[in-house]
């Protein structure tokens, strides 16, 4: 993993790709342009060429710090609106490293969050969630042609908060829900006239704590 700062990290990588990361003074710089949207927990937020996460790790950061200060003292409730928050942030690179390090790094932001307001009543089954939710919203591939690294389309899944600890997937194809992205939200709701496609699956609503080990 980078050192806070480091902007490549190889010239071979800023050759081959472009590859340089943004400072964290310049991200947060960025995100107080859209402050708002930052901490408001269901505003989803994509990043097509997301490197290892510097934004996508500082909005989560954001999203965590206005859920603390809502329900840090709820457990239950911390949990159903952290993993809509996790599941919130949608991420695309083209190299696999950078997806798997931008995938740790927002796990481990949920995670030592979450152990440090719990501890002892700590639930690793709902760690195993959001590590599962992060599998498919952070994903190696390329943005411009929406495809994955092995061909495939791209599948973005959509995750809403249902009753108790319940929580409904649906996935998309990412190309047919591109085309409408409005500026407040990949899955918003844009009425009629946007003709957004159906979802290409649909799952039954699932409790947090199953999400993990559902496959």
């Amino acid at each position: 993993m980078l050192m806070d700062g480091t902007q490549v990290k190889s010239r071979q990588r800023v050759a081959n790709h472009g590859e340089v990361y943004t400072n964290r003074r310049e991200v947060e710089a960025m995100l107080n342009l859209v402050r708002r949207e930052t901490e408001r927990i269901d505003s989803r937020f994509l990043e097509p060429a997301c490197g290892h996460g510097n934004f996508l790790t500082a909005i989560l950061e954001r999203k965590l710090d206005v859920i603390e200060k809502k329900y840090g003292r709820n457990q239950d409730e911390f949990e159903r609106y952290g993993a809509l928050a996790v599941g919130s942030i949608y991420g695309i690179d083209l190299l696999q490293d950078n997806v798997i390090e931008a995938r740790e790094r927002l796990l481990g932001i949920f995670t030592v969050r979450y152990s440090r307001l719990f501890n002892a009543a700590v639930k690793y089954r709902l760690i195993e969630s959001a590590g599962f939710i992060l599998e498919r919203n952070i994903v190696t591939g390329d943005a411009l042609k929406w495809i994955m690294a092995d061909g495939r389309p791209i599948v973005f899944s959509e995750w809403s908060l249902v009753t108790g600890n319940l929580i409904k997937r649906r996935d998309f194809i990412f190309e047919h829900l591109a085309a409408n992205i409005p500026l407040d939200g990949l899955f918003s709701d844009l009425g009629e006239e946007a003709h957004v496609q159906a979802p290409i699956k649909e799952f039954p609503p699932i409790d947090l704590l199953e999400l993990g080990t559902s496959g």
